[in-house]
C-alpha cells in the first residue's frame, strides 16, 4: 500500500521502520525541528532522522489543517495514513482523504486512557496491564472505532522509560498486523463504549510535585510513571530535588508530619508519608547529575526534621 506516515518522537520510530518492511512509505509528516541544548541548535525529530536515513520525503507543517498543506498531502495519493504519536489533530479533509482511512497507534487499551499521556497515567494509577490499540481516526479525541489490541504487562519495576520502549515495539507489530488484516478484508471495526472512557491529560511539571500526604504506593507509582521525564520532585530547603527511586521503609514515625525527613541512613533518607515511610533511593539535585542517594549523601548533608514541600 502507498502509506503516508505521521509521527514525531522516539516512540513512533519502530512503527515507521515496521511499515518500511512491507509497504511503500511515500511521505513522512512530522513536527517542525526544535532548538536543543545550550547552543540552541535545531534538531530534527527522531522520525525525521529515520525518514532521511531511508531517503523518504519529509514535510514539517506548523499546522496540518492549512489548505495548502492538505493539497500537498493529496498529491501523494495515499491509500492509507498511519499515525503514531504525531502531535497534531488531523482535520476532516485529511481524515477523509485516503481510500483506507487514517489508522492511529494509541498507547492504551481503549476506551481507557484517551489523550496525550496514556503510558504515564497507567503507571501513576497503579495499573497492572496496559497495551496498544489500533483505531480508525475520527473527529473526537481518540474516539474512533477500535481495530486490534495487544496487552503489555506493567511490572512493579517498570517505569515510563521501560513501558515506553516495550509499547513502541508492540505498537509497531500491531500496526503491521492491522494493515495485513485490512488488505485481507478481515479487519473488524469495534465501536468504543464512550461511557467507559477515561482520560490521560498532558503531563505538566506540576504533575510531578509529590504530595507526601498520599499513601506510599501512590507516591512510588508517581515516581515510576514520570521516570525519566519530567520526573517527580519535592522541594528541599527551597531547591527542587528530583526523585527517581523510592522503596517502602519499615521505619516507624507516627508522630512526624507528612513530608518530614525522619531518618538519614546509609542507603538514603526516609520520608514520612500518609500511611508510613519511604526510603528515597535515587535523586537529582538542581544542576547536578542523577545518582543513587547513598552517593548523593557522600557529598551533601541531609538534615532530619526538615519538611519537604
Amino acid at each position: 500500500m502507498r502509506v503516508i506516515f505521521m509521527g514525531t518522537p522516539d516512540f513512533a520510530v519502530p512503527s515507521l521502520e515496521a511499515l518500511l518492511t512491507k509497504h511503500e512509505v511515500v511521505l513522512v509528516v512530522t513536527q517542525p525541528d526544535k532548538p536543543k541544548g545550550r547552543g540552541k541548535k535545531m534538531v530534527p525529530t527522531p522520525v525525521k532522522a529515520c525518514a532521511l536515513e531511508h531517503g523518504i520525503p519529509v514535510l514539517q507543517p506548523e499546522k496540518v489543517k492549512e489548505p495548502e498543506f492538505v493539497e500537498q498531502l493529496r498529491s501523494y495519493e495515499p491509500d492509507l495514513i498511519a499515525v503514531t504519536a504525531f502531535g497534531q489533530i488531523l482535520s476532516e479533509p485529511i481524515l477523509e482523504m485516503p481510500k483506507y482511512g487514517c489508522i492511529n497507534v494509541h498507547g492504551s487499551l481503549l476506551p481507557k486512557y484517551r489523550g496525550a499521556a496514556p503510558m504515564q497515567w497507567s503507571i501513576i494509577d497503579g495499573e497492572k496491564v496496559t497495551g496498544i490499540t489500533t483505531m480508525y481516526m475520527a473527529k473526537g479525541l481518540d474516539s474512533g472505532d477500535m481495530l486490534l489490541k495487544a496487552e503489555v504487562e506493567i511490572t512493579d519495576e517498570d517505569t515510563f522509560a521501560t513501558i515506553h520502549d516495550k509499547m513502541a515495539v508492540t505498537g509497531a507489530n500491531l500496526l503491521l498486523d492491522t494493515l495485513d488484516q485490512l488488505e485481507a478484508g478481515t479487519l473488524e471495526r469495534i465501536p468504543q463504549d464512550h461511557d467507559a472512557a477515561t482520560y490521560a491529560p498532558m503531563i505538566t511539571k506540576e504533575t510531578g510535585h509529590i504530595d507526601w500526604s498520599k499513601n506510599r504506593q501512590d507516591i512510588i507509582n508517581l515516581i515510576r510513571g514520570l521516570n525519566p521525564v519530567p520526573a517527580a520532585y519535592t522541594i528541599y530547603e527551597e531547591e527542587v530535588l528530583k526523585i527517581f527511586g523510592a522503596v517502602i521503609s519499615d521505619v516507624q514515625a507516627d508522630d512526624a508530619a507528612n513530608g518530614e525527613i525522619v531518618a538519614v541512613v546509609k542507603k538514603g533518607f526516609v520520608v514520612k508519608c500518609g500511611d508510613g515511610c519511604l526510603l528515597i533511593t535515587e535523586v537529582q539535585a538542581r544542576g547536578g547529575k542523577r545518582m543513587m542517594t547513598d552517593a548523593y549523601l557522600r557529598g551533601h548533608a541531609m538534615k532530619e526534621g526538615i519538611l519537604l514541600q
